[in-house]
């Protein structure tokens, strides 16, 4: 066909090129040509069968062909799709606008553009879509026609969706958790904040109580009930956002024109509708809350900051007991933040040997010169503050977990001082009384620490006291007991401190180990007058009866005067100690207090 062809063509007229040149050129004119259609056949057969929707269009973006897969993912024939603009298949204005956007770029000369939009679907409503334009090559040189291709991403983007709610909100209640909570207060407190901001803390008391005696199903419907009820007071007022922070913590952002008494107003209210009783199983359980609130201006400080003192004012709420809430006071915190930095350098202080032992003497009434025991407590020797009583440390030291090593170091130090008093006086060594932290009285390996510091000063173990109250004896756990009982056992002597009869029964309905009881608080103050009452001196009187019958030798504290340790000893009280002997004294001082009086 091609030498046909050839020796045709080289017969006509302005042909110049022989018929065994024009052969070979007509060849290769029909193999182009045959492989163009193949390329055509396998461009319709791709199009026809592709499961990713593709709608060709003209220059103008009128769709002019659809294939079937288009149809399908937009619930209609790819009929219906034809003549139809390509911007049309937006859902939204700003789908339209997108997809508007896209078209002129593509036309302009970009090679592709991509979105995931929403496009209206014949029947179901609006369907989210990954969106391609594309441009083809025209038949005339320099023509462009548009190509759009979906995909459907309705089930990806909801999944997407979905793992996003989870990951920015609480699964148990519902609200933004802790991360969302964050995200939004750094946002409001962005850069051009000019609101009024309010951070409010709140925690549910006691609810280890509820889930514990109830159990977490029920304590899990507590808090949902708690989240429902404070998204009904704070919500709708001054954009108002509540958050699940932590197990039983909630936190609320209200941010606009704001007044600490109107803030305050929404607190108590939210707190009297926690009180009514949610009815779960049968149980009307009701609760209640702590709070702390903060109100500032938004450029008053950053999100850590703001945090910060939301926390401190629930703190403080918690202290004043349950059910308060606390406004975030900034003198208060300029005093607390000196005292949490004496927390915060105890244990380098221990280390550093700046603590060191004051006593309390206890004397007998029979002769008030005679030492009968030393009750040893710390005293910090701090470098710039000097000399701090325990009681401006011993709080501290409780919140950032130091009294158990404070209290080893007493009790080693204390039986320390003990022995060298009894190498150097023999028998005229006073006994020393120590009060042990709670942490440490139940401590597991509080009787081998004793028994090894005993052993180590090659003391008896009579040699020491320890000290116990009301509060010790009730611990619910029995700890405490259950320690103070082995070392009752090894012949340590227990003190137990009593303000009345209450207090004294413990002993016998306990079979606690005790041997010394010391009277103490209003019992004791009630004799420091120049006439006192009939019904304190019949009240002691009685107590000393109990004692003595229980075979107990009392003592009593914070005695003040000569007149009032008088009349405790015709009571029948032994020994005593207070402001009447002194009130410290340092182990020099009771070197010389032994030395006076070598006989007990």
């Amino acid at each position: 066909m091609a030498r046909r062809w050839a020796a045709t063509l080289a017969d006509t007229k302005g042909v110049t090129l022989p018929p065994e040149e024009l052969e070979p050129l007509l060849l290769e004119l029909a193999q182009d040509a045959i492989g163009h259609a193949g390329a055509l056949q396998r461009f319709t057969a791709l199009y026809a069968a592709s499961p990713m929707g593709i709608a060709l269009a003209d220059p103008d973006g009128e769709i002019v062909e659809a294939n079937l897969a288009l149809g399908q993912l937009l619930g209609c024939s790819p009929n219906k799709l034809r003549g139809r603009h390509l911007t049309e298949l937006g859902s939204t204005d700003h789908d339209v606008s997108r997809l508007q956007a896209g078209l002129e770029l593509v036309l302009a000369g970009r090679e592709r553009y991509q979105e995931r939009m929403l496009l209206d679907h014949a029947e179901d409503g609006q369907l989210w879509t990954d969106v391609t334009l594309a441009r083809l090559p025209g038949d005339r040189p320099g023509s462009v026609y548009p190509v759009l291709m979906v995909s459907d991403a309705n089930e990806l983007h909801l999944l997407q969706e979905r793992l996003l709610h989870q990951n920015v909100h609480d699964p148990l209640t519902g609200l933004p958790n802790a991360s969302s909570f964050t995200t939004k207060l750094e946002a409001a407190l962005g850069a051009g904040a000019r609101d009024d901001i309010a951070l409010i803390y709140l925690d549910v008391d006691g609810f280890k109580v509820i889930n514990d005696g109830l159990g977490a199903g029920v304590g899990d419907q507590v808090l949902r009930g708690v989240a429902s009820k404070l998204s009904a007071v704070f919500t709708g007022h001054h954009d108002g956002f509540v958050a699940r922070l932590s197990g039983d913590g909630f936190a609320v952002l209200l941010r606009g024109e704001l007044t600490a008494t109107e803030v305050i107003g929404l607190v108590e209210r939210a707190l009297e509708d926690l009180n009514e009783p949610i009815y779960l199983g049968g149980h009307g359980i009701g609760v209640s809350a702590s709070a702390g609130i903060v109100v500032r201006a938004a450029v008053e400080g950053g999100a850590a900051e703001l945090l910060r003192a939301a926390e401190i004012a629930l703190h403080r709420a918690k202290e004043a007991g349950k059910a308060q809430w606390m406004l975030f006071d900034p003198e208060l915190d300029a005093r607390d933040r000196g005292r949490y930095q004496l927390g915060a350098v105890i244990a380098g202080a221990l280390e550093n040997g700046e603590f060191s032992l004051v006593y309390q003497p206890t004397v007998k009434l029979s002769d008030t010169s005679a030492l009968a025991a030393v009750n040893a407590g710390l005293r910090w020797n701090h470098p710039d503050k000097g000399e701090l009583d325990s009681d401006e440390f011993y709080p501290l030291a409780q919140t950032t977990g130091m009294t158990v090593p404070l209290g080893r170091w007493l009790l080693a130090e204390s039986l320390a001082a003990t022995a060298r008093w009894r190498t150097r006086f023999g028998e005229a060594a006073p006994d020393v009384c120590v009060r042990l932290p709670t942490r440490l009285a139940i401590d597991p390996d509080l009787v081998l620490l004793v028994k090894e510091q005993l052993d180590k000063h090659e003391l008896p173990a009579e040699a020491l006291r320890l000290c116990t109250d009301r509060d010790s004896v009730l611990d619910p756990n029995g700890e405490v007991l259950d320690s103070f009982a082995v070392l009752a056992d090894l012949g340590t002597q227990l003190v137990l401190t009593i303000s009345g009869s209450a207090d004294l029964e413990l002993i016998p309905r306990h079979r606690l180990p005790v041997r010394h009881v010391i009277l103490s608080g209003a019992v004791v103050d009630a004799l420091d007058t120049d006439d006192p009452p009939e019904a304190a001196i019949r009240h002691l009187t009685q107590l000393v009866t109990r004692a003595r019958e229980l075979k107990l030798r009392v003592g009593a504290e914070g005695v003040r005067t000569h007149e009032q340790a008088a009349r405790l000893r015709q009571l029948g009280v032994i020994a005593a100690r207070g402001p009447f002997v002194t009130d410290s004294a340092t182990g020099d001082e009771v070197d010389d207090l032994i030395a006076r009086h070598p006989d007990r």
